[in-house]
């Protein structure tokens, strides 16, 4: 931890990001991977159903519903994420010791590089989309810039989430000075 004194808000989001009671969802390297795989896909669902939901003609009202039928998967997986990170990304820099800090600046620049790919990956589709059809796809540009912002703000949490370490093993075995096991 630094120096900097926590506030009682600190404290009470590092109780909640260090709570181990639900650790069995993300306690293997698989699980994690495949709460981060579902949040991606939960994530990809919502976006596309918001897509329909603009750019279809009259009131899709069904949209709404499952997309807040969908809400509540994605909330959960982002909590499973960010129990699995110990809140590296949800906590404040001053309630992170050096090592967190370290890890969530990797963290950030690892995002930060895959989503400048994919912002320049939308940019030369639309460009190349509007050359080949003679004029800008505008009903499709905010929907994909809206997409790409979505995913710069996730992405960090998705990166998190998939490079979350296992827990230590308890030291139940650990060898004593003299030789034997406790």
């Amino acid at each position: 931890m630094t120096t900097t004194r926590l506030t009682r808000y600190d404290r009470s989001m590092l109780r909640l990001m260090n709570d181990r009671r639900a650790a069995a969802w993300y306690a293997t390297a698989a699980r994690r991977r495949l709460a981060v795989a579902a949040h991606v896909t939960l994530t990809v669902a919502l976006g596309g159903l918001m897509t329909h939901l603009f750019l279809a003609e009259g009131e899709p009202l069904w949209t709404v519903a499952a997309m807040a039928m969908l809400l509540l998967p994605w909330m959960v997986a982002t909590g499973v994420i960010n129990g699995a990170t110990r809140g590296l990304l949800e906590l404040r820099e001053r309630a992170l010791d050096e090592r967190q800090s370290a890890e969530r600046s990797r963290v950030l620049a690892r995002a930060h590089r895959v989503t400048t790919l994919l912002l320049a990956a939308a940019a030369v589709t639309l460009l190349i989309t509007g050359g080949a059809a003679g004029d800008a796809p505008k009903a499709y540009a905010a929907p994909l810039l809206v997409a790409v912002l979505v995913l710069h703000w996730v992405m960090p949490l998705w990166v998190a989430g998939w490079r979350a370490q296992d827990e230590p093993a308890d030291d139940d075995g650990v060898l004593e000075p003299g030789g034997l096991g406790r």
